[in-house]
């Protein structure tokens, strides 16, 4: 699992182009320091931010002796922009079935509502949040009891492998008035309850200022945040919220090639930890090699952390914790 994927949906003029903008513009930025295969139009792969890789650098450079630090990659989450959704898309409407069918593809659904009062923007079918909410789940829920009944139809089909849209874990972007982002918190607790959904899915965003913000060198951007009042940008809070929705955890590897945060579900065993890194570890493993991450920083990196007994050596069925710091130990 390189990248988890979000697909964004909202009706038309939420500000869900000026919100995917904004996270293409830190992609070019991540993109910029790793070379990377072609990223279509619509997919914006955009990096998790995670204090924990600078530290490995650091120990990393001081423990193998390195003039410089090794490049940092973190996990990453690809964003998905699909045109806009439209009462009665199930039927066809707008861009119908195209459209559904990019969302099936994702492993979330991001839905982006209107909560900002800008009278210069249309309201092109948007009344009110939870209308709107219903609006778009409806479409989706319609979507899927077609596809069932086309399913049906088909002789020998295996039930379990149909994509469904009411399977998907989801996120609620509510895109409000600047002025408004001080009051995130208890916008989002207001929003999960008028929703009926879990407050960790609900993320206060102002696609506008997060635009804004894009534009900015990262000293700039925490004084524009300080200024309103809040610390972490939206989209940051965006990335991880996702993140957890999915039920990932990140793993860690330290080497003089590179640090590392690699993406993995909770509850997966050492084996398929490999598999992340390749394939054909999963075959050949052996063990795994784990320090607990701050005892990998406070001790110094593996070399102490051996000599101090502080690794431990974990089998096939291991389940791996989110912060370990892993090497693995592979056959021939």
């Amino acid at each position: 699992m390189s990248s988890v994927s979000c697909g964004i949906v909202g009706l038309p003029n939420v500000g869900k182009s000026t919100l995917f903008n904004a996270l293409l513009k830190k992609q070019q930025a991540y993109v910029a320091n790793f070379p990377f295969a072609t990223i279509e139009p619509n997919i914006g792969v955009v990096p998790v931010p995670d204090e924990r890789l600078e530290k490995l650098a650091e120990v990393t450079r001081s423990s193998e002796g390195m003039d410089s630090l090794p490049p940092e990659v973190p996990a990453t989450v690809e964003f998905v922009d699909i045109a806009g959704l439209i009462a009665g898309a199930s039927k066809g409407e707008g861009l119908g079935n195209k459209f559904l069918s990019h969302i099936r593809q994702t492993d979330a659904i991001c839905f982006v509502l209107r909560a900002f009062s800008d009278p210069d923007i249309i309201k092109q079918g948007v009344t009110d949040p939870k209308t709107d909410f219903e609006v778009l789940k409806i479409e989706l829920d319609l979507a899927d009891e077609e596809m069932v009944a086309k399913h049906s139809e088909k002789k020998n089909a295996e039930p379990e492998a149909l994509p469904l849209f009411s399977k998907k874990p989801f996120l609620i972007v509510l895109n409000v008035d600047e002025s408004e982002l001080v009051r995130s918190e208890e916008l989002e607790i207001r929003y999960a309850e008028e929703l009926n959904v879990n407050k960790d899915q609900v993320i206060i965003v102002s696609a506008k200022t997060e635009s804004e913000l894009s534009e900015l060198s990262e000293e700039d951007q925490t004084a524009y945040l300080q200024e309103l009042g809040v610390n972490v940008s939206g989209l940051e809070r965006l990335i991880q919220k996702a993140f957890a929705t999915l039920g990932l955890i990140t793993f860690l590897t330290a080497g003089e090639k590179e640090v590392r945060a690699w993406t993995l579900p909770a509850g997966a065993d050492a084996v398929r930890a490999s598999g992340v890194i390749h394939t054909d570890f999963m075959k050949k493993f052996i063990k795994a090699d784990i320090v607990d991450f701050e005892e990998f920083i406070a001790n110094g990196g593996w070399k102490s952390c051996r000599e101090l007994g502080k690794v431990r050596s974990e089998g096939r069925d291991y389940i791996m914790k989110d912060g370990d710091v892993v090497e693995f130990k592979i056959g021939s």
